[in-house]
């Protein structure tokens, strides 16, 4: 079948893919690449003589002909930008390195999540290896939330710190920082997130999403961003001397596998320098020297080499159960321990915590998806907003995502606690929640509330929850109703079962990893038969394809089985359906096959 073109205004025409306009989860289907991407795409292959899938992946992802090579072999040294074009870089690099050259101890004040437990363990190591001593704080997320707070800075202090650094939060911590001044702590922030234009009164702030920073960093994360600081007072260091033969430089490449995981945990975009930080990072990781991470991905029983897959959906939850559920240091020591015992222990427990959240998680999604629907949130507005009296604070995150994913809008899940609430919200492409959390903030809507584009926090009082919920309506209605009419599957390339092999994925993965701003290639099996469609486990169903020359594939529909797509996969028994979705390697047995993550599908036209 011919693509049909569909004309979008403004810009060049992305076609309907094999006609999709309306598939089993209501979405349209178009071809990654408009007129200008087939352009790229050929002078790919003529340039570079790449297969021509691996250039529509290429071009797709707006890699420019000229630009191929580097993206297909990302190195920190060609993508390392000076650290000093960091607004505040330069007077935070030469505190800090003050700081270690005097044997000052520093206090690290890290966020509870993976990036900012990578970020304290990452300062951590290299304080370490500098022979400064250091103490880390990570908070409670229940007793105290998000970010430095004057009780636990007042501690830091009665410890002897004499220098607190915060990393992955601090932006907006006015009051904190103005009582570590006053017990003469001068404060460092090492942050990303999105910034207001006036800043507390720190000794030196460096964020890249600083109003006033022109960088053009603001994709990293945390961790990449204390990275960029460590290599500037590494710099520092060697200048004045600071490292011989007794107290060799450290090495930083190694430290890069921090700040891999952090990168992919976070969701932060995979382009530039953040492509390079994961490429090299999992290269460090397959020698299995950080003795922290050894333990997770033996505990999570991962497979094959270090993959984004592992860091995203294996390890980086067993760091974050910690925080959720349980010790919120735990993640931070276990990414720093030299005891091989002591690793194992903290490693099996992450696990354990990380079970007890899945089911705590199941529960609490099914109370919101009720609560969702009965309030008719899957049909009317803007946005979903859910909150319930005796929710774990540590699991909200992690509904609203589910949220989002079921009823494809913004959604905002807040556990309750007599009179005041925390919450967490997760976005749509297009729907800046970041900027509207801080604007209800602004309006006195919230306590105090921040974050990403995609994602955010907030913490709110109970009688403000129904003026939250009308401002939300007012100012997001029209953005979301665009945002989701340009909702599309978009499109790689149609493949067969039998064209679907493994080293056309191993080809395929030079041009990742994937992850965020770099989207997995998504494939289409035109017309295959569904042969069997197998509940497995928890609300995943198996599907065998069948293409018309007998060769088959299995497809894994995740968490579909009461969906939509698992109603239509079941209806479609028997019968030839376009199947889209993701390739992988799955190598149980010993044997190798691909397998196809499915996304989404649809029924062929028939003239």
């Amino acid at each position: 079948m011919n693509p049909s073109a569909d004309s979008n205004p403004g810009t060049l025409p992305r076609r309907l893919f094999l006609g999709v306009a309306q598939s089993a989860l209501g979405r349209a289907w178009r071809d990654r690449l408009d007129l200008e991407a087939q352009g790229r795409a050929q002078a790919i292959v003529q340039l570079h003589g790449h297969p021509d899938l691996l250039a529509r992946v290429l071009a797709g992802r707006g890699v420019a002909p000229d630009d191929c090579e580097t993206f297909l072999n990302p190195t920190i040294r060609a993508l390392m930008p000076d650290p000093n074009t960091l607004v505040g870089m330069e007077a935070l690099a030469a505190r800090l390195a003050q700081s270690i050259t005097r044997g000052e101890k520093i206090a690290i004040f890290g966020d509870y999540d993976v990036d900012g437990a990578c970020s304290s363990a990452l300062l951590g190591d290299f304080l370490s290896a500098c022979g400064t001593p250091f103490i880390i704080h990570i908070p409670d997320r229940i007793f105290e939330g998000y970010g430095p707070n004057v009780e636990a800075i007042r501690k830091l202090s009665q410890d002897g710190a004499k220098l607190l650094v915060t990393v992955d939060c601090g932006t907006t911590s006015f009051e904190p920082i103005v009582e570590a001044k006053k017990l003469g702590l001068d404060t460092l922030v090492i942050d990303h997130h999105q910034a207001p234009e006036i800043l507390p009164d720190a000794f030196a702030i460096v964020n890249p999403n600083r109003q006033d920073d022109l960088s053009g960093l603001g994709h990293l994360c945390a961790a990449g961003v204390v990275y960029l600081v460590i290599i500037a007072v590494n710099r520092l260091l060697r200048e004045a001397g600071f490292f011989n033969a007794d107290r060799p430089a450290p090495d930083l490449l190694a430290e890069l596998d921090l700040v891999a995981l952090a990168t992919i945990a976070d969701v932060v975009p995979l382009k530039g320098l953040n492509r390079a930080y994961v490429s090299k990072g999992l290269a460090v990781m397959r020698g299995r020297g950080r003795m922290g991470l050894r333990s997770l991905f033996d505990v999570a029983r991962a497979d094959g080499p270090p993959k984004p897959y592992h860091l995203g959906f294996l390890i980086g939850p067993r760091i974050n159960a910690g925080g959720r559920i349980g010790d919120a240091a735990m993640g931070a020591k276990l990414l720093m321990m030299k005891d091989e015992e002591e690793a194992q222990r903290i490693a099996v427990e992450l696990d354990r915590l990380n079970g007890e959240r899945q089911a705590i998680e199941v529960q609490t999604v099914a109370e919101a998806e009720a609560e969702a629907l009965a309030a008719g949130l899957d049909d009317t507005g803007a946005c979903v907003v859910t909150a319930g009296e005796g929710w774990h604070p540590g699991v909200v995150g992690l509904v609203a995502a589910r949220l989002k994913e079921k009823f494809r809008k913004p959604a905002f899940a807040i556990a309750m606690n007599g009179k005041l609430g925390t919450g967490s919200a997760r976005s749509i492409p297009g729907v800046d929640l970041g900027r509207v959390v801080r604007a209800a903030v602004e309006e006195g809507l919230l306590v105090k509330g921040g974050g990403h584009a995609m994602a955010a926090g907030l913490t709110i009082e109970k009688d403000k929850l129904v003026d939250f919920r009308v401002y939300l309506e007012a100012r997001l209605a029209e953005i979301v109703e665009l945002a989701r009419a340009q909702d599309a599957l978009s499109i790689d390339a149609a493949l067969t079962a039998a064209g679907a092999t493994p080293e056309l994925v191993r080809m395929l993965e030079a041009a990742g990893p994937y992850g965020s701003g770099n989207p997995e290639p998504v494939f289409v099996l035109p017309d295959h038969r569904i042969a069997k469609v197998i509940p497995v486990g928890t609300n995943h169903l198996k599907i065998r394809a069948v293409a018309g020359d007998g060769a088959g594939i299995d497809v894994m529909a995740f968490r579909a089985a009461e969906s939509p797509l698992g109603a239509a996969l079941k209806a479609r028994e028997g019968q030839a359906a376009h199947l889209a979705g993701t390739l992988s390697l799955d190598s149980w047995g010993g044997r190798e096959r691909v397998q196809m993550r499915l996304l989404d599908m649809a029924v062929p036209e028939r003239r």
